[in-house]
């Protein structure tokens, strides 16, 4: 199964398209962690358009339990961050798909050190312009379906 975790997202817009990216991705699950908003949310059915009532999605507040419970059962770990070690993201294309956890970042401060330092892989989309990032909901989507 593909998982999507989101680090502590603050935008509850982005948090509804990120469900809708879920559905449309094959995701089968979405985790939110910290102080994500949860559904039910007018707001996050606005971007969601009702993908939120049908995608399984579950809370925990701190996600590194979760993490090494989905290592343990053989998960690879992939952390959307731009670090010293990150890989192109074009280079998930050859990796196995069939388990993963993909885990999305606070839209100010990035994912949790701890959350990176867990994974198996950093992975960054180029940036060819001046601004150094994209919205997280963008780059999630991107990511995702590149895991197809």
């Amino acid at each position: 199964m593909k998982i999507l975790l989101l680090d502590n997202i603050r935008s509850i817009l982005n948090v509804g398209a990120l469900f809708r990216t879920c559905d449309g991705a094959g995701f089968g699950k979405i985790v939110l962690t910290g102080f994500t908003p949860t559904p039910p949310r007018k707001e996050i059915s606005k971007t969601a358009i009702g993908a939120e009532n049908f995608v399984v999605w579950e809370y925990y507040k701190n996600p590194l339990e979760y993490i090494r419970s989905l290592k343990e059962q053989g998960y690879k770990i992939f952390v959307l961050e731009q670090t010293p070690g990150s890989i192109d993201f074009h280079a998930i294309a050859s990796m196995d798909h069939e388990d993963i956890c993909l885990i999305l970042g606070n839209e100010i401060e990035g994912v949790q050190k701890e959350l990176i330092d867990i994974a198996d892989h950093c992975i960054e989309i180029p940036m060819l312009g001046q601004k150094q990032s994209l919205n997280v909901a963008t780059a999630g989507g991107i990511c995702m379906y590149q895991f197809l």
